[in-house]
């Protein structure tokens, strides 16, 4: 959302954000717009300073035995009047907002121009991907695992989504557990346990309402299943005026995430790249204007150092205007290197939202002494993707006769699990000690 001030004061400034996004210019329809609200909004106050200018004479008339038919009947015109005008002033703030939320933010001054993701920026490059001949993909290497199964979770769910099991699901929850004790352990974030289901409110105050409304999943009761725990986290400062001494806040969380993936189809089909259902832990940070960018540059550390400790070959980009999300005011990518695909894939997306996402959610902080309020910055990152970081384990320890070697730093979580063997391998072996 926007402050329709700052447009008023700058229209040229949002139509070239706007236009750098590929937008037509907006101003001029939006003060359109705010110029009759405001314009209905003076009528009012003249109708009930005239009101007020009636009602006041009619105790004196009847102190004087004076009829007080006539001006009674100017009251309640009035009245009428007002409420009318009124119930049309809600309509047209209602039709101006549904104008403004589906604008998208404005990018900073800092983000690289460009139309798709064809023209994101490296800003650097961090280790080297591992020399292999032949390398299998993830999909290949859980069936030879036999833990990974996309025909019995097509049977109960349908496409998009997979089973794990034995050594591969372990291997899950411990890339999950080892990503929160760092964050939490060492990066200063604050774990919470969150609400699964949101309203309408909290979805609208991070963005994906009311625009992005097909690619969630919506229950029988009006409730939606959360696309990522930024939604809860984030909202978890829903109207709400902070003590400026308490920022930043810095919160994360492990959640399931739930994606209709309707913008999708036909991408990534095949294994776990892209699914209805993900596990992810988030990063989600409150501050101030003047701290956000740096906490932004913080924030996406915090998700390097994952892939850093995992010895992960990944690359970062700064992400060009027509490729940023909705709500993003810069973000920064991390790529992860997949042998299997000889490429460098998503695993973690870091945004500062600016205070776009506060203004929807209505939240502010003060600082002592100070009477105004100010709109908090917020933002939002994978600290990552749990899955993806799978298939990244997977695909870049995966060794010549099958087998996975678990990395140093997820040992002490996998109940001494030193390296996930072949299904058939690991039977011989049984076999062999019988």
């Amino acid at each position: 959302m926007f402050d329709l001030k700052l447009i008023r004061e700058n229209p040229e400034m949002f139509d070239s954000g706007w236009a750098r996004r590929g937008l037509p210019a907006q101003s001029a329809k939006i003060l359109e717009m705010d110029e009759k609200r405001r314009a209905v909004m003076t009528e009012v106050q003249i109708l009930l300073a005239k009101r007020n200018e009636a009602s006041s004479k009619i105790g004196a008339m009847k102190a004087k035995g004076e009829n007080t038919d006539a001006i009674m009947k100017d009251v309640a015109g009035y009245k009428e009047q007002i409420a009318r005008i009124e119930e049309g002033d809600k309509t047209a703030q209602g039709e101006l907002d549904k104008v403004l939320a589906i604008l998208p933010n404005i990018p900073d001054k800092s983000v690289p121009d460009g139309k798709s993701a064809d023209d994101n920026v490296e800003v650097r490059r961090v280790g080297q991907p591992r020399g292999m001949n032949n390398p299998k993909d993830h999909v290949d290497i859980g069936a030879q695992l036999g833990g990974m199964d996309f025909e019995a979770a097509a049977k109960m769910s349908g496409a998009r989504f997979v089973l794990l099991r034995s050594g591969v699901a372990r291997l899950e929850r411990a890339l999950a557990q080892f990503m929160l004790d760092t964050h939490t352990g060492e990066h200063g974030y604050t774990e919470l346990s969150v609400p699964l289901l949101v309203k309408d409110e909290a979805l609208y105050g991070t963005g994906q309402l009311p625009k992005f409304a097909d690619d969630l999943f919506k229950t029988n009761n009006g409730l939606w299943m959360i696309p990522t725990s930024e939604v809860s986290l984030t909202n978890t400062v829903l109207d709400t005026i902070i003590n400026a001494e308490e920022l930043p806040l810095r919160l994360t969380s492990l959640t399931p995430c739930f994606r209709s993936e309707a913008g999708a189809a036909g991408k990534d089909t095949r294994g776990m790249i892209r699914q209805h259902q993900f596990y992810k832990v988030e990063l989600v940070s409150i501050t101030s204007e003047e701290e956000s960018m740096a906490e932004l540059d913080r924030m996406t550390g915090c998700a390097e150092a994952i892939l850093k400790k995992l010895d992960l070959p990944f690359r970062t980009l700064a992400l060009c205007t027509g490729d940023m999300g909705f709500s993003a005011r810069k973000t920064f990518d991390i790529e992860v290197f997949l042998p299997g695909q000889n490429a460098y894939r998503e695993i973690s997306s870091c945004s500062n939202c600016g205070d776009f996402q506060a203004r929807r959610m209505m939240t502010r902080y003060k600082r002592e002494g100070d009477k105004a309020t100010k709109y908090v910055h917020t933002l939002n990152g994978s600290g990552v993707a749990v899955g993806r970081c799978l298939v990244a384990v997977l695909e870049n320890y995966q060794q010549p006769d099958g087998s996975v070697v678990i990395p140093d730093v997820l040992l002490p979580y996998m109940g001494g699990l030193k390296k996930l063997e072949p299904v058939a391998k690991a039977k011989q072996g049984k076999a062999a000690n019988a």
